[in-house]
Order: C-alpha cells, then sequence, then structure tokens
C-alpha cells in the first residue's frame, strides 16, 4: 500500500509540473467566442470557468454573472477589435455593449488557463459614468489593428512593451519631451472619439495635431501621475501591446504654458483618477496607432 501511494503521489507530482497545453491564437478566439456567446445570452453558466475566477468589472471585483451580465441588452456586431497572446494565455477585445439603449464603449481581457477562464476584467465608458464629456459609441474598425506586421516590421516583445511604458513616461507631467517612438501617421482614439488630427466640429483645439506634436506642445502637463501600470498581452505577430493602469489628476493647474509660448486651460480642476485598458499597435519600432477605454473613479 506504502508503494502504491508513493507511485500515485509520483504520477500527481509529475502531471502537476507538466505544462498546459499550448493554446494557440485560434484556441485563445475560440474561449473568447465562447464568453461572448454566454454574455450575449446572459448566461455565466455557459462559460468554461476555471476552479478559481477573479473577475473585475470598472475596477471591482463581482461574482462571476453580475454587473454587465445582468443588464446587457445587444454587443455591436459592427466594431470589434481582438488580439491575443499566445504566450502568456490572454486575449482581449475592444467593442461596444448596449444597456437597454444605452451603448458604450468596452474593452475585455480575459486570462485562459487549461482552456479554461481564469481571469477576467472588463472597463465600460458608460456616458453617464465615464466623467469625460466626449464619449462616443458610433465607432468604426480600424483596419490596421487587423494587420498582420510582417516580420522585418516587428521588434522584440521587450522592445515592444518598452515603447508602451515610454508612451506612459511621456505623458506623465508631459512637458515637451518624448520616451518613445511615434509614427508619423500615428492617431489616438479615445472612448470612441479620435483625439488626433481632429478638426470636425465640437473638437478640442489640441486634437488638430498629431500625436507627436500634440506631446511636444507639452498639452498634457496636468497628468500628473500615470500608475499601476501593467502590461498583459502582447501580441507580436499584430504589433498590438494591451495596458493598463490608472492616470492620477491632483487639478491643481488650472493653466499652463505650452512649449510654444501659448497657454491651454486644464480640462481637469477637480482631484479624480481614469482607470484604464490602452492598445498601441506598433510598426517598424514606431507607435502607429492608440486605442483607450477609461473611466473616472476616486482621485488616486
Amino acid at each position: 500500500l506504502a508503494a502504491l501511494a508513493m507511485t500515485a503521489s509520483a504520477a500527481v507530482d509529475a502531471a502537476e509540473s507538466r505544462p498546459s497545453p499550448l493554446c494557440d491564437r485560434a484556441c485563445l478566439y475560440g474561449v473568447l467566442d465562447q464568453y461572448l456567446a454566454a454574455l450575449r445570452a446572459t448566461d455565466a453558466r455557459r462559460v468554461p470557468w476555471a476552479a478559481q475566477v477573479l473577475n473585475t468589472e470598472n475596477n471591482v471585483e463581482l461574482m462571476p454573472g453580475d454587473g454587465l451580465w445582468g443588464t446587457l441588452t445587444a454587443l455591436d456586431a459592427t466594431y470589434e477589435m481582438r488580439f491575443a497572446d499566445v504566450a502568456a494565455g490572454q486575449v482581449a477585445i475592444f467593442g461596444v455593449v448596449d444597456e437597454s439603449g444605452t451603448r458604450a464603449p468596452y474593452a475585455l481581457r480575459l486570462k485562459v488557463v487549461d482552456r479554461t477562464v481564469a481571469e477576467v476584467e472588463t472597463i465600460i465608458a458608460r456616458p453617464q459614468e465615464a466623467g469625460v464629456p466626449f464619449t462616443n459609441a458610433d465607432i468604426k474598425p480600424i483596419a490596421i489593428w487587423n494587420e498582420m506586421v510582417p516580420p522585418a516590421q516587428r521588434v522584440s516583445r521587450q522592445r515592444m512593451i518598452d515603447l508602451a511604458n515610454g508612451y506612459f513616461e511621456t505623458l506623465q507631467l508631459n512637458d515637451g519631451k518624448l520616451y518613445t517612438s511615434l509614427d508619423a501617421q500615428c492617431n489616438r482614439r479615445e472612448n470612441g472619439t479620435q483625439t488626433t488630427n481632429n478638426t470636425g466640429p465640437g473638437a478640442n483645439p489640441i486634437w488638430k495635431y498629431g500625436c507627436e506634436q500634440q506631446f511636444k506642445l507639452g498639452a498634457y502637463r496636468y497628468d500628473d501621475r500615470l500608475r499601476g501600470r501593467r502590461f498583459e498581452l502582447v501580441d507580436e505577430e499584430r504589433g498590438i501591446v494591451l495596458a493598463g493602469g490608472f492616470i492620477d489628476h491632483s487639478g491643481r493647474i488650472k493653466e499652463f504654458p505650452l512649449t510654444d509660448g501659448t497657454t491651454r486651460k486644464s480640462n481637469y480642476l477637480r482631484p479624480h483618477s481614469f482607470s484604464l485598458f490602452e492598445a498601441f499597435k506598433i510598426v517598424d519600432g514606431k507607435i502607429r496607432q492608440v486605442e483607450a477605454v477609461f473611466f473616472t473613479l476616486p482621485y488616486n
């Protein structure tokens, strides 16, 4: 009996030490599709949950099946941006949810372990709660997000993370210095609204500039801190990094000089923070496209 017990124990240890079968891109997208189908049906029992699950919605831990699961009426089929990190077992999607006629941009990240969902992180920029005046749910797909980056135009995984972190470093206390590399065609969309190269009606005056020119002007001086930076997912084939974190605004800066000698009024005059998901498309070692979803929460 003792020998049998030892043999059984060794077999269990050996099984636990073996790596899980690799879940490739198609597998990760398959798990995501299962999750989205269950969400559309508002039936969390259809999700292949792991034995232990960490599930958050807008920075609050919830039981699986709570929150959006009880209020969703539709997922917009016209806009969907998805990407995956096979090495980390992560998959993500940006899209639009409808809750009883109120449409909102959202971003969702899943961590997949043994083809089961172990983590869910959802950010929804509900217009009533996002805390910014430009939330827009009429979002059109941008083709470059779905394009594979040719091998010759890719950079290493760590370099991709460094470029995304450098973008945050540039944004924090923005004073005109660049700590990342930005493509001349770089565009940014935040909560469904284009906030670069935008001269449309109602656009903020600073939005008429491109990514690099905005930063070189020091237009975001009021972003006091970019805290809790996480680089959860790196899709090397598509050249995409998904980052999470918080932007803190102390509200102390009322008006400040730009590097061209003009002055700008701060957008934020009270203490608050943003919780965000931000995706970066990187081609030839430069950030080409940025997509962010964020909402307001209490300061710090």
